[in-house]
């Protein structure tokens, strides 16, 4: 594990890594991150489905898996976060936002998420993973270029500009077809919403199911014009 104490050694890193590693398989990036960092990284998942989480236990057994229960997931989501902490070697952090539901209904009125969606993501689930991420130096995430065009130019090893970590996107450059071989072939868990017409899970206040011809994630925060939660 390399020893890196300023802000700007982990930067360089990270943009170095960006360019070597284009082109290394998944395992490879997450090995290339533990290398560095030991146990000072995590994942963050969604439970959408558990590919990453599985592969990030290959390289560390027992690596941390950060999951944002924001009150509003629907109940097979935590369904699918409780299959993974009980069939994975990973563990499973999940982390919650300072107010209830209830609570933040006291504080900004009911339905943020309707009036302020962009406040609701802060307060449910930017805050929280801050919070979380001071314990470590470097995250991974599922973030495929594949799947949205604001998503397009992510690289598998970035400089995390808003925390000031290193963000590890092992499968930055997978598509859908690798991601499904992926599960078939390591019997990986998924969230079973994937097959009853939703295309990406989050919040089930934000989330609809898809129509025909729509990409994966068109049912997030639809005619909103929102189109990320601000996490990454």
């Amino acid at each position: 594990m390399v020893a890196l104490s300023t802000r700007e050694e982990l930067k360089t890193l990270a943009e170095r890594a960006g360019r070597d590693l284009e082109g290394a398989s998944a395992l490879e990036i997450l090995g290339w991150a533990d290398e560095q960092f030991g146990s000072s990284w995590a994942v963050a998942s969604s439970m959408a489905d558990a590919v990453v989480p599985s592969l990030a236990a290959k390289v560390r057994p027992g690596v941390d898996v950060l999951f944002l229960d924001t009150g509003y997931h629907f109940a097979e989501t935590i369904g699918t976060r409780d299959a993974v902490a009980a069939t994975l070697p990973v563990t499973i952090r999940t982390l919650t936002p300072k107010q209830s539901v209830e609570q933040q209904d006291a504080s900004f009125g009911a339905r943020l998420y309707e009036r302020n969606p962009d406040q609701c993501c802060a307060l449910r689930k930017v805050m929280p993973l801050r919070a979380a991420l001071k314990d470590y130096s470097a995250w991974a995430s599922g973030l495929r270029r594949d799947e949205v065009a604001t998503r397009a130019d992510v690289r598998v090893i970035e400089w995390d500009e808003q925390r000031s970590m290193v963000k590890i996107n092992p499968i930055a450059a997978w598509t859908q077809d690798d991601v499904d071989r992926y599960i078939a072939d390591n019997g990986i868990l998924v969230n079973p919403l994937l097959s009853d017409g939703y295309g990406s899970i989050g919040c089930w206040p934000c989330t609809r199911r898809l129509k025909p011809g729509e990409d994966a994630r068109a049912g997030r925060w639809s005619g909103t014009g929102k189109v990320e939660c601000g996490i990454h």
